[in-house]
Formats: C-alpha cells, structure tokens, sequence
C-alpha cells in the first residue's frame, strides 16, 4: 500500500501593529526559536521571520516594523508598506492595544485602503477591562468586513485560535469596506482613478489606493509613476485638484485626509466600544506616579541600573567559574595531544596561545553578558524601559538633547552601531550628528568584560558597584560634552519628545530568553570570527622577526607598545603590554582582554594574578576610565562615517573621544595620588 502525503500549503503571514502592543511577544510565542533575525535588503531595519507547520500548513511570519501608519515618512513606514504590496502576503495579522483602540485603527484604515487581507487581534484584553474598556469586537468585525479576534499574545494557548483564523480566511476575498471621505473629496478621487487609467500599473497596485496616494502626494507613489510618459499631464491634473480641495476646507489635503480618517475611526469606536469613567486609578498609573516622577524618577533608575549590574554578576558567578574550568582543561588537554604527536612548538603555541588562551578569554565571559541581556530584556519587555526615555527626556532637553536622543542612549548599553543607526528617527541634521557624536560615550557591552576582568582582579565583591560608576560616568561625560557642543558647534534648541507610555506587562520567559539569545550570539560571534583573527594576528606579531622569544620586547608587538607607552605613563598603565591591548582594541573593545591573554601567555583565570602585578587598584580605575572613553571601535567609526555622510565627523569622533579618554584618565590617576590613593 502506498503511502498518503499529505499536501502542505504554504501560508505568507505580514504581523503589523503600532509600536508597544505586543507585537514581538506574540511573534515569539508563535514561532519560539524557528526565527530568523536580519536586516531588510538595503535597510538597516530590523527584520524577523519565522516558521512553523500547523494543521497541514507551512506558515510563514514576517514581523514588520512596528509603525503608526503607512504614509512613508519613516523607513519603517516604507518597510512595512513595500512589504505589503509588493510581497503580497495571504494575510497582514494586525495587533492591537486593546486600551488604546483608536489610535491603532488609523493603520488599520490604511491597511483595508491598501487592498491588504487584514485579520484584526485585540492584544491586552484584561488591561483593557481593568481600564474600564469594553471591546465588542464581533461589531467591529461586522463593521470593518474583517476576522477579528481577542487574545493575550503571551500566552500559547491562545495562539492556536489566531492560527485557525489564518487558515479559514487566508483564501476568502478581502474586505470591501473603504472610507468615504465625503462627496466632494470622492467625486476627485474617482476622476485621479480615470487620470491613472492611462498610465501602466503593476496589478498589485489598487487603483482607488494609488489615486488617494497620489493626491496625498506620497513621495513613493510619485516617483513610481514619473516613469511613465503620461506622468506630466496627471501630475498637473493632480495639483489642480489639490489646490481645489484646500482652498475649500482652508486646510492641507494631508490634514483633510487623516480628519476623515479619524472621524471615521470615532464613529466606528463610539458604536462599538463602551468606557466606564468611574474605575479607579490603576495599579498600573499608582506605579507610574511614582517611577515617573520628575524629582524621584532618576533616583530609582540609576538605582534600577545598579540593581540590573549586581543581579547579573551574582547570578553568573557560578557559570563564570565552570566556563574557566572547561576552557582549563581543554588547553591542558590541547597540549598534551599536541605533545603526545610531537608536533611543532609554533602549532602548540597558536593552538593554546592563540586560539584557546584569545579567544578563550574573552568567551569566559559569555555568562556574565548573556545574563545582563536578560535582564536588560526584562527591563524592556515590562515596559519600564520606555518609561525611562520619558523621565530622562527634560533633563536631556535642557542639555541641549532632543528628547528623541534618549532611545539611541539607551541602545548604546547594548551596542553604539545599531544605537548610531536609530539617531535616524530625529528630524534635524544637528541633532541627529549631535547624538551620534556622544553615543560612544554610553558604554557598550563591548567594554564589559574588560570591566569584569579588572574589578574582579581589583574590586572583589563590588564589581557592580564599580561598574555601574564606569557607566555614570560615561553618562556624565556624555552630558558634558552636549553642553560644550552647543555652546561651540551646535547652536539652537531642540525640539521636545512626544512618546506614548505602553502598560506593564510580565515578560514570558520564552521572550526573554530569544531577546538574550539574539544580542548574546553576537558576542559569541564576534569572538568566533573578529577577535580570532585579531587574535591571530596579534600572535603573529608577538612571533615576528623570526627567533625572538614569544611575545617579548624584541618582537614586532613588544616593539610598537614601547614606543608609545610613555604616553600613558601619565595615566599609571605606562606598560607596552596594556599599550599593545588598547591599540588592538580598536577593532573590537573585546580584544583587549585576548590581548593580556596572549602577550602574557595566560588564561583569563591567570590573567587575574598578573594583573595584580602591574596594575595598582587606582591605575586599573584609570585604564578602565580610558576604556570606556577612547577611540571607538571601527565598526562604529564605520557607521559614524555612514550616518553623517562624512569623514570629517568620524574622524572628529577619534580625535575628541581619545583627547577626552586620556585628560578624564590623567584626572583619575593624578588626583588619586595627590589624594593619597594607592
């Protein structure tokens, strides 16, 4: 008897949603750890897509970039939309804060004027209800013409109710409901429709939608129709249109358009969603009216900041010490083998030096990283991080910051290359090359395990308290610089930030642990590709010119750090070793560390005891500040240059950070010992 195969359908699924409703925890959810994670094709927009097969289905879900409507402002806004009408997916499952209906509808309403097939998920149903929010959401179904369904997107049991509504709708008809945008406005759109009848269009593109985008003169729109031979007559048509209209409503089309949008959208509302005005404050708002505050809010997030540090190096202590016996005993083993085969010293020194005592040193740390991660997820995920951007906003406005500059700070705790890509979401060139010009100030997780290694060496016990030191004051040059730039080079204020505050929520753990996972791996493969051929490198200095003894003054490494290390004789780490470790830490602060591994021909346990003997507490507190300030790393500098269009600011970048390094240092370490510090 042969066998039946079953025939699996393949089911394209576009995930939408305004930023903070969910979306990411319900992709998650739904896909676990079958995601990919990348960039859109030239973009820097983040791009997740992931798989599953359910119920005889192969369904595809591509998480678009969270955005507040398809107009094309943003790149976002134009990644989200491109996607949509040129990918063609079955679905665009659009997910929406269930206590704020309103003003997710308004990309709703473009979605359905698009032409997409649209299914409508209610995320936060029961904050909803404590809010006094009742939804009818089977009317707004009836309204719309669209599936509509309620969930909670972190919890699975409830995902298999939104993945049935995929496969019973993906092959119905689209929603033929669309706005009427009043007689006037839709006598116009009916004659751009016959204007554009003359002009090929690709069958993807609804008629009624290019028209609409035509009057709204979308950037996009228009220059995909410029193409055509007939574009001049339809473009003067079109401007006479618009002139019409906005000399009767007194007002801009675009503004006429998103009025009768958002009365649209009041109707819908107002037959469909019931608010009790009489519940109390929620707990929710009790917790804001504190951690919000504009006296006591920065107290308790610098306390936060502590607290996430100590929390991580305890919590990580024990898999710190298993991953320093693990890596011990591999190069135990590595050298027995490689002796027991008689193989040559040069191979016994690359295979324990190089690649084990390099790289090694640096992957030791890989606990104490991911853990940070996580926290730092879990910080992001219950929605205390946005609070952050909105106490932190007057301040950084009256240091001369847009209020928008406190998200790219924020990301450069992770890393200052994708921090220095989101400055794009600031409107003005000055103050886009203003932020990108104090982020490398904030200390990237980079820089972190050479703060571990040297408070663990020197600080033993408060290795948090140290750190989170470094990190203020990495904030505080930050604030420093800001104000001497716009008093030199950056004059004017910036405009204020107007950001919305999503609700508490408790993280699942699932989503905690893919957020750690993706930022994590990229350390790991950092250390698996960068720092391994750093290291290599760095290795074949120590051996070159040929016959010298191993990573000594006489080799081509030892000879480089002693021409320049008088220059840090000043700032108490003169030697050429740690000279030789801050110039491979150009490439990657990380190398640092496989730096002192492999010039001292130790592991990262050993790396320790002969810190101790060079370093003094006060000259480690001066070499971590240089650390922390110096010449950014040169994926950074790269990006710098990218951003900004120019060398000249990236090379401003290395210059200031690095006259900067070395005076805070030089402060460190000379005031210390006018102090009496040893």
């Amino acid at each position: 008897m042969k066998r039946l195969i079953k025939i699996t359908k393949n089911i394209k699924i576009a995930l939408a949603g305004n930023p903070n409703v969910g979306k990411s925890t319900l992709f998650n959810t739904i896909t676990g750890t079958r995601q990919h994670v990348g960039n859109w094709p030239g973009k820097t927009v983040g791009k997740k897509t992931g798989h599953l097969n359910y119920k005889n289905h192969l369904i595809e879900i591509v998480d678009l970039p969270g955005t507040y409507s398809l107009t094309a402002f943003s790149e976002e806004e134009l990644v989200a939309r491109n996607f949509i009408v040129n990918e063609d997916p079955e679905l665009v499952v659009q997910l929406i804060d269930a206590a704020n209906i309103e003003r997710n509808l308004y990309l709703t309403t473009q979605l359905i004027e698009l032409g997409a097939s649209v299914i409508l998920v209610f995320n936060f149903i029961n904050y909803a209800r404590k809010k006094g929010v009742q939804v009818n959401t089977e009317k707004i179904s009836q309204l719309l013409d669209v599936p509509v369904l309620q969930i909670e997107a972190n919890k699975k049991k409830e995902i298999g109710k939104l993945l049935d509504c995929v496969i019973l709708t993906h092959n119905k008809k689209k929603s033929k409901n669309q706005i009427n945008y009043g007689r006037e406005i839709e006598d116009h759109i009916d004659e751009i429709e016959q204007l554009i009848k003359r002009i090929h269009l690709p069958k993807i593109y609804k008629k009624r939608w290019v028209a609409l985008k035509l009057l709204e003169h979308d950037d996009e729109v228009m220059r995909l129709i410029k193409k055509e031979n007939n574009f001049d007559l339809v473009f003067k048509k079109i401007h006479k249109i618009r002139m019409h209209l906005e000399s009767i409503f007194g007002e801009d089309i675009n503004t006429i358009i998103s009025k009768a949008r958002y009365a649209y959208i009041d109707g819908l509302t107002k037959e469909t969603i019931i608010v009790d005005n009489t519940k109390r404050t929620s707990f929710s708002d009790k917790i804001d009216s504190i951690v919000t505050h504009k006296i006591i809010g920065i107290p308790i997030f610098l306390i936060m900041m502590l607290c996430m540090f100590i929390i991580s190096f305890k919590l990580s202590e024990p898999f710190m010490g298993l991953f320093e016996w693990v890596f011990s005993i591999i190069k135990k083993n590595a050298i027995l083998y490689l002796n027991s085969i008689n193989a040559p010293m040069w191979v016994i020194s690359f295979s324990s030096e190089a690649v084990i005592g390099g790289v090694g040193s640096v992957l030791v740390f890989t606990p104490q990283i991911f853990m940070l991660f996580f926290v730092i997820a879990a910080l992001e995920d219950s929605g205390y991080m946005a609070r952050v951007a909105f106490i932190m906003d007057r301040f950084m406005h009256k240091i001369g910051l847009h209020g928008k500059a406190c998200i790219p700070m924020i990301l450069g705790f992770g890393c200052n290359v994708p921090a220095i890509m989101c400055t794009r979401s600031l409107d003005s060139k000055k103050d886009r090359i203003l932020t990108i010009l104090l982020n490398p100030f904030m200390s990237c997780s980079a820089r972190l395990p050479v703060y571990i290694l040297f408070t663990s060496a020197f600080f033993p016990g408060k290795q948090g308290i140290v750190i989170f030191g470094i990190y203020v004051l990495g904030i505080i040059v930050a604030i420093m610089s800001s104000l001497l730039f716009n008093r030199t080079i950056f004059k004017g204020l910036s405009s204020p930030l107007v950001m919305e505050i999503p609700p508490y929520r408790v993280p699942t753990l699932i989503s905690l642990l893919i957020h750690m996972w993706e930022r994590g791996k990229s350390f790991i493969l950092k250390a698996g590709t960068t720092i391994f051929a750093i290291v290599i490198i760095i290795w074949l200095l120590a051996n070159l010119p040929l016959g010298v003894e191993y990573a000594s003054k006489q080799s081509f490494v030892g000879k480089a750090g002693q021409i320049i290390a008088p220059l840090f004789k000043p700032l108490g780490f003169g030697t050429w070793q740690a000279t030789v470790s801050l110039i491979f830490g150009l490439a990657a602060k990380e190398v640092i560390i496989s730096t002192f591994g492999t010039v001292y021909q130790v592991q990262e346990a050993n790396i320790t005891s002969v810190l101790q003997n060079v370093f003094t507490p006060l000259s480690a507190i001066s070499f971590m500040v240089f650390v922390l300030l110096y010449f950014p790393c040169i994926s950074t500098v790269a990006v710098i240059k990218k951003e900004t269009g120019s060398w000249k600011w990236a090379l401003f970048s290395i210059i200031y950070t690095t006259v900067v390094a070395w005076i805070m240092s030089f402060i460190v370490y000379q005031g210390g010992l006018i102090l009496g510090i040893s």
